[in-house]
């Protein structure tokens, strides 16, 4: 087998994980492949742009499984964005198809989300060696049951609404909890099944206000005297879902206004009386270290990766489907979102058991 020079970057938002994918891939190169180097590329696709990059030593992926964050550093270069020239007068796509060749490298590893994954396919179709490892909290990568980051993000938000409970309940209050997911609800989903919220507001089902109010109205009713609404960052109501993005934001900014939580929150204090507070974890929820179940996602999907690599197949991104680790072509999932559906198993089991999604 041919000596190999592989390059791995991380790119978009940090998510647990990202630090055991990275060792997972070197470990098993380093198996597999004789003579193998590993060059670290500098905060994602900003350091294929420009150049910035490190040889990589078998020390530097010792110690970084339980690691939070990513030892290569991260930015978001927005795919849109990417064949446009600015002032600075800059080709990214001819940069990074140039410094892939600069830095000598055989194949481009690109750890990241749907941003990520569309500019792998970019340079993929522009004829270099690219293989995606499917990263992000959202689990909205379409072609793939399961991304790592996910759970452990699962996890920090459900451990938010358990603690939520608790004074929630002590003081009689209504708390509306913002956990992340502009336009993919799966985290809130899971990790309001998981906390036991008793409103779940997601993204993909438009929110009818007085549906929301009504519900915790109901709960008061029965004489439980606090509810939980957890609430993704993208949520939409009804009349919002009609607008386009522009408009929305427009309105929004009208009235103080960066997301529905505040709203919602408002809108029940003053049709139930009922003290009614809302509480933001924000960026917590990416942060520090991988749980167990992404800690094995992450090794599972960088090992895959590494035998890849050895057998030489590229254009493809890792994915696990049926429960087996498996690759996509990167030409059929770049660019698609893999969204929360109202009639999705996870959405009824909800309903099931009597949670409200705030809609007529």
């Amino acid at each position: 087998m041919a000596k190999k020079r592989i390059g791995i970057l991380t790119s978009g938002g940090d998510c647990p994980g990202l630090n055991a994918a990275i060792r997972g891939v070197a470990k098993a190169a380093y198996e597999k492949i004789p003579d193998v180097e590993i060059i670290g590329i500098v905060d994602g696709y900003s350091g294929l742009i420009h150049g910035e990059s490190r040889v990589m030593k078998q020390s530097d992926f010792s110690g970084i499984l339980t690691l939070g964050g990513t030892i290569l550093g991260t930015s978001r270069q927005p795919f849109k964005t990417i064949r446009v020239i600015g002032e600075d007068s800059l080709d990214k796509v001819a940069n990074m198809k140039a410094n892939y060749k600069k830095m000598g490298l055989d194949c481009l590893l690109t750890l990241g989300g749907n941003g990520t994954h569309k500019t792998a396919n970019l340079l993929s179709e522009e004829g270099l060696n690219v293989i995606g490892l499917p990263k992000t909290i959202d689990n909205d990568l379409w072609g793939t049951e399961v991304t790592f980051g996910f759970h452990t993000a699962v996890e920090i938000a459900t451990d938010v609404i358990d603690r939520i409970h608790t004074t929630a309940a002590s003081h009689g209050r209504v708390m509306v909890v913002e956990l992340m997911g502009h336009k993919a609800g799966w985290l809130t989903l899971y990790a309001g099944i998981a906390g036991g919220a008793d409103i779940i507001i997601l993204p993909e089902i438009p929110f009818d206000m007085e549906a929301v109010v009504n519900a915790v109205a109901r709960r008061a009713k029965n004489g439980k005297l606090f509810s939980i609404v957890a609430v993704a960052e993208g949520a939409l109501d009804t009349e919002e879902a009609k607008l386009k993005k522009k408009q929305r934001a427009a309105q929004r900014a009208e009235r103080g206004e960066k997301t529905a939580s505040e709203r919602i929150a408002r809108a029940i204090e003053a049709a139930t009386g009922m003290e009614t507070r809302t509480v933001i974890p924000g960026h917590v929820q990416r942060g520090g270290s991988p749980c167990a179940y992404d800690r094995v996602l992450s090794t599972q999907f960088g090992v895959y990766a590494a035998n890849l690599i050895a057998n030489d197949v590229y254009g493809v991104s890792v994915a696990m489907a049926n429960h087996e680790v498996t690759h996509n072509p990167l030409s059929e999932i770049a660019g698609k979102t893999k969204f929360v559906t109202p009639d999705c198993q996870m959405v009824r089991v909800a309903q099931n058991m009597g949670i409200s999604f705030g809609s007529k």
